[in-house]
């Protein structure tokens, strides 16, 4: 993502480059859009676990339900599969782009995404080596007591935890198993829900102004978790996530994610139909 840093003093302003992260899902997908990286999180049921094993879904992170009897009644427990593909801006392809994420299995699932700040090339700082951090460090702490799985708490702790000079935009979703969707961002990484073809959530981005993205920093100005943005909703078995950086959302339109989507019956064919 090429935005100004965001400092005390007047941040630099850089052209709109297309940088690409991934998306994420719960359901089925469909050639995406060029210029764009894709994660692809379906929910799916107990009685698909089969076919899905056999079809290869599970090659970054399984997803599962299972039926469980409570009080009486069949409830579902939910869970993403997980596909994905990354597409560094043609300039950033040989240092593997400034972008990072990782998905996890733990409860019901933790997708997260920071997009590096280029801006900080300026300072003759690699913009990567702060995203990359920043996610080792989120990821490390999914199972910590004190963040008892709260996006907002895990977004503190990998921030308090990095070191890197850079910064960032931040997105975190982490599915209960009673399919309770919680979601924490800062700045305009983003994810949108789809149900049954239709866009039911969309995250909004928080800008300073054009091109200067809220973003978590090694300077002391710069956001907190205390700005992020906390949402909650809930997800249901076939309900697709698909979560990116602004690469994605910039360029390619709800309409294109919702039709690329549609053209495809598993996570595993949806994350590898990224193309430029």
């Amino acid at each position: 993502m090429a935005t100004p840093i965001f400092k005390a003093s007047v941040p630099h302003s850089n052209p709109l480059l297309h940088s690409l992260l991934p998306l994420l899902w719960t359901g089925t997908v469909n050639s995406v859009p060029k210029k764009n990286n894709l994660l692809l999180l379906p929910l799916r049921a107990s009685s698909e676990l089969n076919s899905l094993r056999s079809r290869s879904l599970w090659d970054l992170n399984s997803g599962y339900v299972l039926m469980k009897r409570i009080n009486g009644i069949c409830r579902s427990e939910v869970s993403l599969c997980v596909g994905s593909h990354l597409i560094p801006h043609p300039n950033k392809v040989e240092k593997g782009g400034e972008d990072a994420f990782f998905t996890s299995s733990y409860s019901g699932g933790v997708l997260a995404i920071a997009d590096g700040v280029s801006g900080w090339a300026e300072e003759d700082v690699d913009p990567a080596l702060f995203s990359r951090e920043l996610i080792a460090n989120a990821s490390g702490f999914v199972p910590d007591e004190e963040v008892n799985y709260d996006p907002q708490v895990l977004i503190r702790k990998a921030h308090a935890a990095t070191s890197s000079i850079g910064s960032a935009t931040v997105i975190v979703a982490m599915l209960e198993r009673n399919g309770t969707l919680k979601i924490a961002n800062v700045g305009d990484c983003g994810l949108k829900l789809i149900r049954e073809g239709q866009i039911i959530f969309s995250t909004t981005p928080q800008e300073h102004y054009f091109d200067c993205p809220y973003q978590l920093s090694s300077e002391t100005v710069g956001q907190t978790y205390l700005d992020a943005m906390v949402s909650s909703l809930e997800a249901i078995e076939g309900d697709i996530i698909v979560m990116g950086s602004d690469g994605l959302f910039d360029n390619v339109f709800d309409h294109e994610i919702v039709s690329t989507i549609g053209q495809h019956r598993n996570v595993s064919d949806a994350g590898k139909s990224s193309y430029v």
